[in-house]
């Protein structure tokens, strides 16, 4: 094993990004946290965050940011966008190595632990991918925002602004949540409501997520959380007919909206072994084996 060489898997996505810092022979060190590093977001920006947070594990973990030395796995939202992910691997820096796949698979690769199964990733977007018993991976949803994603925090604030909006018009009465979506945007008025509406974008959007969460007793919120469900649902029979592999739910709306997935579904659901990040970790030691880094 090469002791002057390090790991660092990336869980890069609309909301956030996570990194996990590892030696060479895959023993964690430290992790770190940045902004948003989906790709439909920017590239540039996506560098910029990911080296951030890999610069933060790095300090945690007493460990110089020399790229040259580190071998980077990559899950990212957008990476089927080709053009996206031509552009984000021209804008790398001089690294030892660099994987890349989408977060739905590291995702998979995390919460299964490699084994076949079921992950539909809830963040900021969502996408659904299965690992099948002849170790062959799909994805289905994660098309993206604002036409897609269903059942994601994006998906969820870009319908339940619409509640904000028509109750400052008097179409339905104001009350408890329309008033905490308006607080949330920072909004006093309609006109101030419109100017958040003409700058949000999916991030935005998905940060109104905790609220609908927060007022899911509330009719309009209630309807909106049993479709996301309903979306859950369609995406795992979509990727196993057989209805007899394991599911996780994962990313930060995936506690919440459990309890919404219909009951066939619900009871195969399992905690996820681990997260994107780690999953992502599994890639750079691939390729650091690939490569003989490691």
């Amino acid at each position: 094993m090469n002791q002057d060489h390090y790991l660092i898997g990336v869980d890069g996505g609309g909301t956030g990004t996570r990194v996990v810092l590892a030696t060479a022979q895959g023993s964690e060190l430290a992790q770190g946290t940045e902004g948003p590093s989906g790709l439909g977001l920017g590239v540039e920006r996506a560098w910029q965050a990911i080296l951030a947070a890999s610069a933060q594990a790095c300090e945690r973990a007493g460990v110089a940011a020399d790229w040259t030395r580190v071998v980077f796995g990559c899950g990212l939202a957008g990476v089927n966008n080709r053009e996206w992910l031509a552009a984000f691997r021209a804008k790398a820096p001089a690294l030892a190595g660099l994987a890349i796949e989408s977060d739905a698979y590291s995702t998979l690769l995390g919460a299964h632990g490699g084994e076949p199964g079921v992950i539909v990733a809830l963040g900021t977007g969502s996408v659904a991918a299965v690992l099948d018993r002849n170790g062959e991976s799909r994805m289905v949803s994660g098309y993206g925002y604002p036409s897609a994603d269903e059942a994601s925090g994006a998906w969820l604030g870009l319908r339940a602004i619409v509640h904000a909006q028509q109750a400052l018009d008097g179409r339905v009465p104001a009350d408890d949540f329309s008033q905490a979506l308006i607080e949330h945007v920072g909004a006093v008025d309609r006109d101030g409501l419109v100017v958040w509406l003409c700058d949000a974008n999916q991030t935005a959007y998905a940060s109104l997520a905790p609220v609908v969460v927060a007022n899911r007793a509330h009719p309009f919120a209630a309807r909106l959380l049993q479709n996301a469900g309903q979306e859950i649902g369609k995406m795992i029979a979509a990727l196993d007919p057989s209805d007899s592999l394991p599911v996780a739910l994962c990313g930060g709306l995936g506690q919440p909206l459990s309890d919404y997935v219909p009951a066939p579904y619900r009871e195969r659901l399992r905690a996820p072994l681990s997260d994107s990040a780690h999953g992502a970790l599994q890639l750079a030691q691939r390729e650091a084996q690939r490569t003989g880094v490691a």
